[in-house]
């Protein structure tokens, strides 16, 4: 019988060290949905900042007798984002906590100047259809991501040898401008992201430790965000190609 007692004890110690867990990671994932979502709102107020200030949008397009071409600025911002991302994925260890924070912000700001394009080229009403459609399927995707039992971890080298062969896809395509080729790669673009949202949430959950101190956690969320706001941003711009109205 005095075996009875530190049994309950153990099992009431266990129980607590879970619900504490539980607790840790519910606020670590709530932190990087959080940045998640301010970086897209972000990048949604810049991009519509810049269409609705005349004298900014002339710095990056300027209307020519073949149409609105973009100017060299334009083309630094398109491809700035990824410096970014690599300044992230490969330095943020070296960084603080708020520097990789600040980067994050910067690089989505950046990112809405390389999207203000999608005004011109898409009807405002399928913008906006297609993002809530984004929505939908990305908080489904990661809530599945999350919940799931099953290991994802599997997909990955598949999903990101399909992402390679849909950026040499979209290399081609840059000098064939082939409609076919553009809708299998849109088609192939959101099947991979669709994929990507799910895996990486599984994997940012699988980071989490109720270890991490407030430094380490703060650098794992933004790394955490980066990754999903990466899915969600792509995932919109491949639907938006396949499902979108052009203006």
């Amino acid at each position: 019988m005095a075996l009875e007692p530190r049994n309950q004890a153990f099992a009431r110690t266990v129980t607590r060290d879970d619900a504490a867990i539980d607790a840790g990671l519910r606020a670590y994932m709530l932190r990087v949905y959080n940045l998640m979502a301010m970086g897209v709102g972000l990048t949604g107020i810049v991009s519509l900042g810049v269409l609705n200030v005349p004298a900014l949008l002339e710095m990056f397009y300027v209307p020519t007798a073949r149409g609105i071409e973009p100017t060299m600025l334009a083309y630094i911002a398109m491809f700035a984002p990824l410096a970014f991302v690599m300044i992230l994925s490969f330095g943020i260890n070296k960084m603080s906590g708020p520097t990789a924070q600040l980067v994050f912000w910067i690089y989505a700001g950046v990112m809405g100047l390389s999207m203000t394009h999608i005004f011109m080229v898409f009807t405002g009403e399928s913008i906006v259809r297609v993002f809530f459609i984004t929505m939908c399927a990305f908080a489904a995707l990661s809530l599945y991501g999350y919940t799931t039992k099953r290991n994802l971890s599997g997909f990955g080298t598949f999903l990101f040898m399909g992402l390679v062969g849909i950026i040499i896809a979209m290399v081609v395509n840059f000098f064939l401008q082939s409609t076919m080729l553009q809708f299998i790669i849109s088609a192939g673009g959101v099947l991979i992201f669709a994929g990507l949202t799910a895996y990486d949430t599984q994997k940012i959950k699988s980071n989490y430790e109720v270890s991490d101190s407030g430094e380490i956690a703060q650098k794992k969320a933004v790394y955490g965000a980066l990754m999903l706001y990466l899915d969600f941003v792509n995932l919109f711009m491949f639907l938006l190609h396949f499902l979108g109205n052009r203006d």
